[in-house]
């Protein structure tokens, strides 16, 4: 299931040529920075206060929305790297380069290769395999498992999956794209977002190797919703 949220305008650096580039938990150095639900109002709380480019329609009578607890099978990251030769879940051009996404296991961590510099002009979402859970509210607190990658250079910047442990936090409080990614989502799935920069950080996050217009890529796995 592909979903196509509002058209952002986007500029993208340039770089020169088409690398292609695997990112995987075995080949990256993963610098220590802010994740992408880490600099919030407070800073106890894992979000980035940006606000919210409008929350997505779900179809008629949709499923169970979760009101307590609810968890998938998995609670733990892999660490495992990706196994080889797997074919990719999702694939997809941007305006340049494009991407390609295979899903974390039970065992393993998520690969997601990028022919940089990989960017788009609105940002697309994409269940890689839909769980058995509830729906996930659009402000549900939620667990979950994920990598992100910059599109302009490939680079993993924050990975829940190299330290083995899910993350928690309200979807109202992260980048838009994150909650865009899994607001109606069943709890379970894993998904993949391709996320113009006006959707994550529009201003760039030094920090983390993110620059201004940065489209980012992110693979998720959903583990457990509360609203």
């Amino acid at each position: 299931m592909c979903r196509r949220c509002d058209p952002v305008r986007l500029s993208v650096a340039p770089l020169t040529g088409s690398v292609s580039r695997i990112c995987s938990l075995t080949d990256v150095n993963f610098p220590r920075v802010p994740s992408p639900v880490a600099l919030a109002v407070c800073a106890a709380s894992l979000a980035v206060a940006l606000s919210a480019c409008g929350s997505k329609t779900e179809s008629a009578s949709p499923p169970a929305v979760a009101s307590t607890i609810s968890k998938a099978t998995t609670s733990v990251c892999p660490t495992a790297a990706p196994a080889t030769g797997v074919a990719p879940e999702w694939t997809l051009a941007g305006a340049t380069g494009s991407v390609a996404v295979t899903g974390s296991t039970d065992a393993a961590a998520p690969l997601v290769k990028v022919d940089t510099p990989f960017s788009v002009t609105q940002t697309q979402v994409h269940t890689l395999t839909a769980g058995d859970g509830p729906v996930v509210p659009d402000t549900a607190t939620v667990s979950v498992c994920y990598v992100g990658v910059d599109g302009r250079n490939g680079s993993v910047f924050d990975s829940s999956y190299e330290r083995g442990e899910p993350v928690q936090f309200a979807l109202n409080r992260v980048v838009p794209g994150f909650q865009k990614a899994i607001a109606g989502q069943k709890v379970g799935s894993t998904v993949a977002v391709a996320m113009v920069s006006a959707d994550g950080y529009p201003d760039g996050q030094p920090s983390a190797g993110i620059e201004p217009g940065d489209s980012l890529i992110f693979a998720i796995k959903i583990l457990a919703a509360s609203s």
